[in-house]
């Protein structure tokens, strides 16, 4: 049995697309379950920021890996991977249909092909982290660009945490990233690739409103709670888009104003690297992200047919 990875930006539905595929499988006589594949949504009290699902909304669709990190935790693809796929298979076991819904394309691309993560070594990784500290991420950067191109394009070059892991993986390994990845992916099993698309001027509206929307509705109390429960001491958490701009706020050394500003053009940008990054499916089913309730009810009667 196959199972159907639902992925795309930030901001093209795939949450509601995701449901929608759940209750047509379920007019077929087939159960499905929701797999998250959104590193942030792993975390337990990020939920405006997010765009997380309340339990209210998810229409009875059983959902799995959402809350189970605390804020001072780290997330990373490595511990994901193992997760997710033990849920896939519990759901395929049980002849219920998985479906991998999420943006964060590491994540995604570990569960649906064969990539063995490279081992840590705690000198290497430490004296990294020294360095961040000293010359921050820009020097870093140019040194992962110098040894590795093809990662660092891929990189954000001031995401420091992500830099060192490159750097880390490099010397642990001998090679660079590029040359250990097939050219051609392995998949981990069989599966489905639905890639929701949206028009660019439109996703660009959505999400400058989505953002705005999170602020009316209280990311800054969301954070405010989240303080005393350690999200400053987060290696991952308290850098999330969002969550980094409402901290600032909530400390005063930011305004309102610029918070939501800095949000929304961050995502902008998160947005395109993730288009880029699902673009390389190759085999995807793509779906105009404002035209899906058709095609969904399409794809889940091809698939009871497997």
């Amino acid at each position: 049995m196959t199972f159907i990875a639902i992925v795309g930006a930030t901001g093209t539905g795939k949450s509601d697309f995701a449901l929608d595929l759940a209750e047509a499988f379920g007019r077929t006589g087939r159960g499905a379950d929701v797999v998250n594949a959104d590193a942030m949504q792993l975390y337990r009290g990020m939920d405006i920021g997010t765009a997380k699902l309340p339990q209210g909304a998810r229409r009875g669709v059983p959902h799995h890996l959402l809350d189970v990190l605390d804020v001072t935790e780290e997330a990373s693809a490595a511990v994901y991977q193992p997760a997710a796929r033990a849920a896939i298979d519990d759901i395929i076991a049980r002849d219920a249909v998985a479906l991998l819904v999420g943006g964060s394309g590491l994540y995604v691309s570990s569960v649906i092909h064969d990539f063995r993560f490279p081992g840590t070594d705690a000198a290497i990784r430490a004296r990294l982290e020294a360095e961040l500290a000293e010359l921050g991420p820009g020097l870093l950067h140019a040194r992962l660009r110098s040894i590795d191109p093809e990662t660092a394009a891929r990189v954000d070059a001031q995401n420091g945490r992500r830099i060192v892991r490159a750097l880390e993986v490099i010397e642990v390994t001998g090679t660079p990233a590029a040359a250990r990845l097939p050219e051609v992916p392995v998949p981990w099993r069989p599966h489905r690739i639905v890639h929701l698309r949206s028009d660019r001027a439109r996703l660009v509206d959505r999400l400058d409103a989505r953002v705005e929307g999170m602020w009316r509705t209280g990311l800054v109390d969301e954070v405010r709670a989240l303080v005393p429960r350690g999200i400053e001491r987060g290696v991952t958490a308290r850098r999330a888009i969002g969550y980094a701009q409402a901290l600032a706020e909530l400390h005063g050394r930011m305004p309102q104003a610029d918070a939501i500003a800095e949000t929304q053009q961050l995502t902008r940008t998160y947005a395109r690297r993730q288009v880029s990054w699902f673009a390389r499916y190759r085999e995807a089913t793509t779906i105009d992200a404002d035209d899906v309730a058709e095609r969904g009810a399409e794809l889940a009667r091809q698939a009871a047919l497997d």
